[in-house]
């Protein structure tokens, strides 16, 4: 097979750097305001590095002028909570899809499928009902247990397990193990590129969520990292973006850290995935 040549591939790595500098021109303009005073933020003069540097000042008025570090906190525990649930629950249930047979199969499959299809926003209002009624609101568990299952989870776990030789399960079974210690001792470590692909997803997905714990959440106590910023721009009257840009830097790091470490992994996972229909 030729290669492309070299005109060719210098083009193409032109095309990727502009494509790459458009998505990520928010988060540069992000960063740099963060170190803007306020005067320079609304210069009619347009300068991407600040003459005076308010690097100091912005970073702490983000963490002094609201419990940002709480909503930082707020944020981990919901979106730990919620991934550890999620592989509780969607591992054992794609083990089931992708490798026994029982009654109803198909039409349980395919409620799955449908799940993908439905945004939760169309069932928001009667689970807020029932956790009105239950008395959850405005706590962890009116942010955690709705998402506790995933019908994409479900998907990509089984789509992972019906890559794994059937051998290995009846071989598996003839030494004693159960169903359960074959999701947990065999196929779980066959799943670990996906489970790295669905934690960044959810995890990215839930720190930020802003729709649901706009309806749950009535204390700033129990704010999420992206309605936490809500109350920090209220606070601070919408008018002092440099405190604000800074918040937000620190909001996003967490999430910019992880998908760096976890990028490997995450691109294996979703090509492994795709091996075997």
């Amino acid at each position: 097979m030729n290669q492309p040549s070299l005109l060719f591939r210098c083009f193409r790595h032109l095309v990727l750097l502009c494509g790459a500098f458009f998505f990520l021109m928010p988060f540069i303009w992000m960063l740099l305001t963060s170190f803007k005073p306020v005067d320079e933020i609304f210069s009619r003069e347009i300068t991407l590095l600040p003459t005076h540097w308010a690097l100091i000042e912005n970073y702490t008025l983000a963490l002094t002028k609201v419990p940002l570090l709480r909503y930082m906190f707020n944020g981990i525990v919901v979106c730990a909570g919620i991934l550890l649930l999620q592989l509780v629950i969607n591992l054992p249930a794609a083990y089931a899809f992708a490798k026994l047979d029982f009654t109803g199969k198909k039409y349980a499959w395919a409620l799955v499928l449908l799940a993908l299809m439905i945004p939760y926003q169309a069932t928001a209002i009667p689970i807020y009902i029932m956790l009105h009624y239950a008395g959850l609101l405005d706590t962890y568990a009116a942010l955690i247990l709705p998402f506790i299952s995933s019908a994409f989870g479900i998907f990509l776990f089984r789509q992972s397990f019906r890559s794994v030789p059937d051998d290995l399960i009846h071989a598996a079974r003839m030494d004693g193990m159960n169903e359960l210690e074959l999701v947990w001792r065999i196929m779980l470590p066959t799943a670990i590129p996906a489970i790295f692909a669905f934690s960044i997803f959810s995890l990215v997905w839930h720190w930020n969520d802003y729709f649901w714990p706009l309806l749950v959440v009535t204390s700033p106590d129990m704010a999420t990292p992206p309605l936490g910023t809500t109350f920090f721009r209220n606070e601070d009257a919408g008018n002092n973006y440099g405190p604000l840009m800074a918040g937000t830097v620190l909001i996003t790091a967490p999430l910019v850290l992880f998908f760096i470490v976890a990028q490997k992994r995450f691109v294996e996972g979703m090509t492994l995935t795709g091996v075997k229909g």
